[in-house]
């Protein structure tokens, strides 16, 4: 048995049912990609330093392509909820599924440029489709 009474229980649910009722959908799909970060045991994006060697996971806001010193480079903005960090493919015009939208985790070395996060040529896995 629990030593939270059953009225404060009630409560609890029902102070949660009322946050989630007046969150804005934006604040909602963060905290889901939050949990779903924590629950997939990677570091959260607001938390990576420069130099980390990290393992995070998001959804993809944007992918685009933008060549860096002449060499055609594919760049995607990764978001967890926490923040948001550039993942960048250096000699790809295009990777089949890294479309926005998507799901994945990322490994690699953070860097830091113009005072943003960055993971050059990550090692990365898809998300399925089906959760969605």
């Amino acid at each position: 048995m629990s030593a939270v009474p059953r009225s404060e229980k009630q409560a609890g649910r029902f102070r949660r049912m009322l946050d989630r009722l007046s969150s804005s959908q934006a604040d909602l799909e963060s905290e889901e990609l939050r949990e779903d970060a924590a629950t997939a045991g990677c570091t959260r994006i607001g938390d990576c330093q420069d130099r980390q060697i990290v393992t995070v996971t998001g959804t993809l806001r944007t992918v685009t392509l933008r060549p860096r010193a002449g060499v055609p480079a594919l760049e995607a903005e990764l978001f967890d909820g926490s923040g948001a960090l550039d993942v960048v493919w250096l000699g790809r015009r295009s990777i089949v599924g890294i479309e926005p939208g998507r799901k994945l985790i990322a490994s690699g070395r953070i860097s830091m440029s113009r005072g943003r996060r960055v993971l050059f040529n990550p090692k990365y896995e898809l998300r399925p489709l089906g959760r969605e």
